[in-house]
Parts: C-alpha cells; structure tokens; sequence
C-alpha cells in the first residue's frame, strides 16, 4: 500500500470512530426527552417538524450539538499545535501548555475578565465583544515570542531554556491569576475558575463559527509542513540544503500556533496535555514522519478530547468534571513515560 493511500485509510478510520463517539455523546447527558429519543429529536430538527418542543430542540442542537462541534474543533486544534511545535523545536515536550503557551493566554484572558471593565467602553464595538479572546490571542502570541526570543541563540533553539522559560512564565502567569482571582467579584471569579480548569459549557454556535475559520486558515498554513518537518529533524542546516526555508517556517508556525492555542483558551479555557498525548502515541505508530502524524493529530485530537468531554458529562452526573482535570489525569502518565524514555537515552 502506498504511503498516500496509507495515511488516506488512517484518516477514514480516524473520522468514522469520531462520528461513533459524537452519536454517543449525543445521546450522553441527564435530560429526560420521554418518549422521544435525542436522534429522533435531532432528526425531528432537520425535517423542521413543528412537534418538536422548544426545550428538545434548545438541548440537541444548542447544548449537546454545540458542545461536540466544539469539542472536535478544539481537541483537533490543540493536537496540531503540539505536534507542529514538536516538529519545530525536535522534543516530544514542546507543547503548548508546557512552554508557557496556554499560561500566557489564559493570564491576558484574566485581565480581559477583570479590568476589562475599565477600559472596555472606549473600544470599537467589535473589539468589546471579542475582548477576552484578543487577549487570550496576544496573551499566546507573546509568551511564545519570548520562549523563542530566550532559547535561541546563534538560529539554534535550546530545548532546556526552552522548557525552563515556560515554566518561569506558566508561574509568573499563575501569581498574577492569583492575584486577580483575590481582588475579582463573584461572576468573575465564576468566569477565571472556568478558565483554569477548563470546560466546553459555554459552547454557543457563534463561537464554533469562529473556531472553524481559525481551524480552516491555520490548516491551510500548517497541514503541508510534514514535509518540511521531517527536513528540520536532520537540524536546521540539511533543511536549509534541501531546499526548506528555515526562518519563514519557524514564524509560520509560531505565529499560527499562537492563533491556535490563544483562540481554544478563550473558549474553552485551559485544557492541557491534549497536544502532549495525541503525538506521542502517534509517534509510537508512525515513528516521527510528520507527514502522516500532522493531519491525523487533527483527528485523532478530537477524537481525545470529545472523549474526555463525553466521560466529564457523565461520572458524577448531573453534575459536571472540569475537562480539564481529566486531560491532566492522562497526560501526566504519558509526561513521565516520555522523561523515563529520555533518561534511557542519556
């Protein structure tokens, strides 16, 4: 089989595992729809059948519906992140949350939901509804610019410095939450406890608009980089040779990972690990060929987080688990599998 048809079956199998876990989600959550059923309803909503009452129709389509859309949009999104900065940076370590990515967001998010009182009226209207997901935008943007800034040196990245400068920002970021949470009021504090934990509750289908034309404009940039990727593992001179524009790439994928990751946090709030989990395993599987690993992280992030999602829904049901607690519980193995590995190699 070749390698195309390969990675084109991956992907087949990939996308209808994900349909099998968002029609069970679908039917997931402790709403009573009495005789109906949650695919007669949303069947019921297709056909635009007038005996739908307003209550099935708000849980199927405003609730359950948005909620996996989101949770696909955002899951795939935070896998590519991850793997496209592991390819850039050589280290299975360099993730998001782990260099100060999501710490930065999720701080300038922070401030949005604080202070953002102060200054809100004298912003065009269009930033003022957006304010908190600008913020979380710039908040990415600029802690990975600094990452960058302090572990290069002569065009050659320091995976140590690298690591070490996301945890000095990922504490600066918590101090500075902390304090925010101290002087903010009770719906703010409501709103920076969502952010810290992370939650795909206020999915709204105005907000999965948006995440799907961030998701279509960074894919365009990112899916065709496999083959650059596996150039930058031989380092960044044989990349150079074979013809890879070294520079242009790095910034390519800096600044639209930042795009990436400040979006999810604004929506979803912090959920790690996600671009953590999904590459290693792949790894495992297809070695360090990015080529296959990139568009199927897209899938198989989704695949993850929808899962996480649909598990957070139900264990202490009706009552809801942070997402992002569960997505620590199963990164923080894979982290120390990942360390073990390395200490074996030294």
């Amino acid at each position: 089989m070749k390698a195309q048809s390969k990675l084109y079956f991956y992907l087949i199998i990939s996308a209808v595992l994900l349909i099998i876990i968002a029609v069970l989600s679908l039917n997931t959550g402790v709403y009573d729809f009495g005789e109906n059923s949650p695919f007669r309803a949303l069947w019921q909503l297709i056909k635009e059948d007038p005996g739908l009452s307003l209550s099935d129709k708000y849980v199927i389509w405003d609730v359950r519906a948005a909620r996996i859309i989101m949770a696909i949009l955002v899951g795939s999104m935070l896998s590519v992140s991850g793997t496209s900065l592991q390819g850039l940076f050589k280290n299975p370590l360099a993730t998001g949350d782990l260099i100060g990515l999501t710490s930065g967001a999720t701080l300038l998010a922070a401030i949005a939901i604080v202070l953002g009182g102060h200054f809100k009226e004298y912003l065009p209207e269009a930033v003022q509804f957006s304010l908190v997901g600008i913020a979380a935008f710039i908040g990415s943007f600029l802690s990975m610019m600094l990452v960058y800034r302090i572990s290069t040196s002569g065009g050659k990245t320091n995976v140590v410095m690298m690591l070490l400068t996301g945890v000095a920002i990922t504490a600066i970021g918590f101090s500075i939450t902390g304090f925010l949470i101290y002087i903010s009021k009770d719906e703010q504090l409501r709103d920076l406890t969502f952010w810290n934990l992370g939650s795909l509750a206020a999915a709204t289908w105005p907000k999965n608009i948006i995440l799907a034309i961030v998701i279509t404009i960074a894919y365009i940039i990112l899916l065709p980089k496999g083959k650059a990727l596996n150039a930058m593992m031989l380092g960044e001179k044989d990349a150079q040779h074979l013809g890879i524009n070294v520079e242009r790439l790095k910034k390519q994928i800096i600044i639209t990972v930042a795009l990436m990751v400040g979006t999810c946090v604004a929506f979803s709030g912090t959920i790690g690990f996600v671009g953590l989990i999904v590459p290693y395993i792949l790894r495992l599987l297809f070695k360090s060929n990015y080529v296959f690993i990139l568009p199927l992280s897209a899938m198989c992030g989704s695949i993850l987080l929808l899962t996480a999602d649909t598990f957070s829904r139900s264990i202490v049901a009706p009552s809801e688990l942070p997402i992002g607690i569960l997505t620590a519980l199963m990164g923080g193995p894979i982290f120390i599998a990942i360390l073990v590995k390395f200490k074996k190699s030294l």
